[in-house]
């Protein structure tokens, strides 16, 4: 029997060693079904406590699927993942904690709200044991909610419910926060706010957060860190004003794509047909750049024009 439980023991001493107390490391594998035909999301990273990270690129690339991975919603194919001293995955020596036991908070698109408690409750339900239930009025009072308090989930607003969502996540006091495009719905004023505030309390907590956002400005206030996904691999890993060429919140758009085909302008000039985000636009480069069908760039929506994503990588 010693030869087949020896390797088994050995991985598993590996991954154990990989859990270091203030550190978030992980390998995920997952062959995904996108739009555009099935997509191997294959991602390793390493993060330390309290640091924030945005991940960025084109619908389908995986982003969403990489939260659920690490939240133990999604199985994965292979991989491990070790957060802060505790191994949470480990698919060689066939560890797979459940999502209950992953101290992660969760913001996805579809909010998952209870229908049944109104908004106070449902932020009291995630509080912890032994935390005063004042806390939920404290952080209901955060995302702007105070005075909708005892009302029904289902009677608020889309922006309302994506308040609540992040709130209910903040209240069991995560250390990974994982939140997937959890400001889109909100207005310019209401989402600095929320920016500012979830920055604020990052710091005073050292909550590690992985944040999906296709807004490079967004990326810009709130992570030390963005990398860009395509077809389910990072092309792209550095500092924010790094890969977006800026170092201001107030940077312009910048939109991961792909080049469909080169098309000739009135003038006589190339423009390219590009695709991000499901939709398509014709774009403009510098003067010297030639792209091929295939080829990734970033689109900088200011003046649509297109940058070959090598030229951007730090």
């Amino acid at each position: 029997m010693a030869p087949f439980v020896l390797p088994a023991l050995l991985r598993r001493s590996r991954a154990a060693r990989a859990c270091a107390p203030d550190r978030l490391d992980f390998h995920l594998r997952k062959r995904l079904v996108a739009a555009d035909g099935p997509v191997t999301l294959d991602v390793a990273l390493s993060l330390s406590r309290g640091e924030s990270l945005a991940l960025l690129g084109p619908s389908g690339t995986g982003k969403t699927s990489l939260l659920r991975l690490l939240a133990g919603l999604l199985p994965a194919d292979d991989g491990h993942v070790a957060a802060f001293g505790r191994l949470w995955l480990d698919c060689a020596a066939g560890i797979d904690l459940p999502a209950r036991r992953r101290r992660a908070g969760l913001v996805f698109q579809d909010y998952a709200l209870f229908p049944n408690m109104s908004v106070r409750g449902n932020v009291r339900f995630a509080l912890p044991r032994g935390v005063p239930s004042s806390r939920a009025d404290q952080l209901l009072e955060l995302v702007g909610l105070a005075g909708l308090a005892d009302r029904a989930p289902g009677r608020l607003s889309g922006g309302q419910q994506q308040r609540l969502a992040l709130a209910r996540a903040l209240a069991a006091e995560p250390e990974l926060l994982l939140l997937d495009e959890p400001l889109s719905a909100l207005d310019g004023a209401l989402r600095r706010e929320l920016q500012e505030a979830l920055a604020a309390l990052r710091a005073r907590q050292r909550t590690t957060l992985i944040l999906v956002t296709h807004d490079p400005a967004e990326a810009l206030r709130l992570a030390d860190r963005a990398v860009l996904l395509e077809a389910g691999a990072v092309v792209a890993d550095g500092s924010p004003a790094a890969l977006f060429g800026a170092d201001a919140a107030d940077a312009p758009l910048l939109l991961a794509g792909r080049v469909l085909v080169c098309e000739t302008a009135a003038d006589g000039s190339p423009r390219y047909r590009i695709e991000s985000q499901g939709r398509q636009c014709l774009a403009r480069v510098a003067p010297g750049t030639v792209l091929a069908p295939g080829d990734g760039v970033l689109l900088s929506a200011g003046d649509w024009r297109a940058t070959p994503l090598a030229a951007r990588r730090p």
